[in-house]
This record gives C-alpha cells, structure tokens and sequence, in this order.
C-alpha cells in the first residue's frame, strides 16, 4: 500500500498535468468532488466509472453531477444509457477507449470492475444468450444468489465478490453459456487498455464511522432533489432484472410507490442499503488496489 496522501494540495502537487488519473473510492466519499477540482485546476475530461451513472433514467438517485458542475469541466459517460437498455463492462470499456487518446481523461467512480477491466485487461466473452440470462433471473428470484453460487467451479468462487448478487448471476451466466469458469476467462486477458503504471491512480479512504452519516444526509438532500418523482416517473415502465434497476433506492422508492412500504421504511431501507454496498465497496478495493495512493476523505 502507497502512504497517504494528506490534502488537496499534496494531490494536486503530485499530479503531472498530462497523465491519466483515476480514482476510485465508495459511494459518497466525496470522489467527483475530488475530480472535478483536479479538471479545473490541470485540465482534463471527467470521465464516469459507476455502473449506474451511466443510464438516463436515474439522474438524482445515482448522483450524478449537476447542471453546475458539468458547466464547470468537461464530462463523460454520464446518462447517455436508455433505462431499458443492457450496459456492461465490456460497453464502458469500448465507449471509454477513444477517449483515452483524445483527452487527458480524469476516471472517477466506485465501479472496481471497471478499473480492473481498463488497468488489467478484459477478457473478451461471448454475450449471454437470452435463455441462459432469463433462467439466471429467474433462479435469482426464486432462491437468491446462494442457489447459482453452489454451481460455480471453485476458482471462480475463490476470485469473485460472492456478496455481489450480480457478480454471481455474471460468473453463472458465463459458465453455463461458455461451459469455461469466469476464472479461466480472466486468465486469458489481453493486455489492458491504460496500465496502472502509467496513471495517477487515487483511493479515496473513507472509514465506516465517517461515511455513515454522509450517507444518510446524502439520501435525504436526494429525497429533497426529487428522488420520489424520478421514481415515479420510473413506475409503469419498472422491471427489477434490469441493469439500470439496481440503482440504490430504486427498488425500495418503487415498492413505496406500490405501497408495499411507508416511506420512512424506503428511506430505512435505502440507506441500509447503501451502507452495505459502501462495505463491499472497501472490502474490493483493499484487496484489489493494493498500489493505489491512499488519499483521506475530506
């Protein structure tokens, strides 16, 4: 692990104004913030890593930037995504591509496949066919991810996130489509798109004790944004086995909308939510961005 770094200024000092940054950190740790001071102060395109902010139809609820700062820098890959549409990280990685040679990109999200895919390389699998997806949900439904995890072969078990609901369906899919483990797969990476080496790569460390209040003042401000209309204008067209439905506090907003829950309940729930996606969040990044600069949440 590299020391980390103390202020803003110590980054900013360290940067060389013409290298790739990337930065990753967990959901509310201040990580756009953090780019968007680098864009206005070296230049450079801010050029989105969560899954989620790529899709059009969940602005709010993803956090994604406002109309300010995208009037203050450059931005990229932000909400360009139909809702209904199927996204990937084989999608971010060719959509991210070209803008590597033609802007200084400055990489920020809590996505830690995305970084791994463009600084270690992306195996390049064939499509899930749309049977094998459709049993995948339909089992994931049914029983949870424990009942596709117990078929896994054991190296891919050993690699992946196996609290990731989504990680396991991918691992299975793969699996079952290609008949080799996602394991295998990875090991037969081609060569990355941007290696580590040659970026500026920042962790942004955010202990549990910080984080928690953030996170739940950041729901409530997006409650206070419209989180509730964006959802509702969600609803008639709503299906859970979407990519863009995992957005954090969809499902629970919908099921409040379906009054199937209170919204004190939603917002409970939502916020439980998120804390648990910040802790897988850490558990991934300590153990794969070991040579990250280790930067203190401000």
């Amino acid at each position: 692990m590299i020391a980390p770094t103390r202020t803003l200024d110590d980054i900013l000092d360290d940067l060389l104004p013409d290298r790739p940054v990337v930065i990753a950190g967990p959901t509310a740790s201040g990580k756009s913030a953090l780019a968007l001071a680098i864009a206005e102060t070296q230049g450079g395109t801010i050029v989105n890593a969560d899954a989620l902010q790529v899709f059009a139809n969940w602005r709010v609820l993803t956090a994604r930037p406002s109309d300010d700062d995208l009037a203050r820098a450059p931005h990229a890959l932000y909400g360009h995504v139909p809702g209904d549409a199927e996204y990937s990280v084989g999608h971010w990685l060719r959509e991210a591509a070209p803008l590597l040679e033609t802007t200084r990109p400055i990489i920020v999200g809590g996505t830690g496949l995305y970084f791994t895919a463009l600084t270690e390389g992306l195996a390049e699998i064939p499509a899930t066919p749309p049977a094998i997806r459709a049993e995948a949900d339909a089992r994931m439904a049914a029983r949870g991810r424990e009942t596709l995890l117990a078929e896994l072969d054991p190296a891919t078990a050993a690699r992946i996130d196996t609290l990731n609901p989504m990680r396991v369906q991918r691992a299975w899919e793969v699996q079952h489509s290609t008949g080799r483990g996602l394991a295998a797969w990875q090991d037969d990476t081609p060569p990355p798109l941007l290696p580590l080496a040659r970026t500026c790569a920042l962790l942004i460390d955010a202990p549990k004790d910080w984080l928690t209040p953030r996170i739940e003042t950041r729901f409530d401000r997006m409650l206070d944004a419209g989180a509730l209309d964006e959802a509702r204008a969600n609803l008639t067209t709503w299906d859970a086995a979407r990519p863009s439905s995992r957005a954090i506090g969809a499902p629970e907003l919908i099921a409040h909308l379906r009054d199937e829950m209170t919204l004190d309940e939603a917002r409970t729930a939502a916020i439980i939510a998120t804390r648990q996606y910040a802790k897988r969040q850490r558990t991934w990044f300590r153990a794969r961005m070991r040579g990250w600069r280790h930067v203190p949440a401000v």
